[in-house]
């Protein structure tokens, strides 16, 4: 049982869960919330390398047939912990505000019903696999955060970083809204009222 929670796919998704608060401590590097130049770059670079991971893990344990219980169960919360806590970092320095807001709020309301409904359905032993429209919608996440994150340290080296990850992210919620309803139908089959 140890080996299979210490295998290489379960230890990148540990290091995908450490890297939540670390993504986050970059903008406090200063004692205060503040987003200089430099924490943007660590953040990001932190950011992408767990991104990373999110692919890497998956592709390796299904790979070496390293499949695990704990990997299938932390996997997801990784992701979500990794995009809830850039996202709020993001809204508490500035980066998301006025009407993104709602993009991030569609996000990370979708991610806790979606999470909610597979508990619910596993408990009845009902399966609902990833789509592939729902990968696509964590890679624009990914995508978007990456360039929010970036930021004003991103524009002094490629004019409209921000607005591109802006544009990104109200892409993401709205797949975020079709794949949140698509899990919620499939779901709904299985609810008793």
């Amino acid at each position: 049982m140890a080996s299979k929670a210490l295998n290489l796919p379960n230890v990148l998704t540990y290091a995908r869960i450490v890297a939540v608060p670390l993504v986050v401590l970059c903008f406090f590097v200063e004692g205060k919330l503040h987003g200089s130049d430099t924490a943007r770059w660590w953040a990001l670079g932190l950011f992408v390398a767990a991104s990373v991971t999110d692919w890497l893990d998956g592709y390796l344990a299904r790979a070496w047939q390293q499949t695990s219980t704990i990997g299938r169960m932390l996997d997801p919360i990784a992701d979500k912990l990794l995009v809830a806590a850039a996202l709020l970092v993001l809204a508490a320095d500035g980066t998301i505000a006025g009407w993104t807001i709602w993009a991030a709020i569609v996000i990370l309301c979708r991610e806790i019903l979606v999470s909610g409904l597979r508990e619910y359905l596993a408990e009845l032993k009902v399966s609902v696999p990833v789509t592939r429209l729902a990968k696509w919608k964590t890679a624009t996440q990914m995508v978007a955060i990456s360039f929010l994150l970036a930021g004003p340290a991103g524009e002094a080296i490629i004019p409209f970083v921000t607005q591109a990850g802006i544009v990104l992210l109200w892409i993401s919620a709205i797949i975020t809204l079709y794949t949140g309803y698509d899990y919620f139908r499939a779901g709904l089959r299985h609810i008793d009222v």
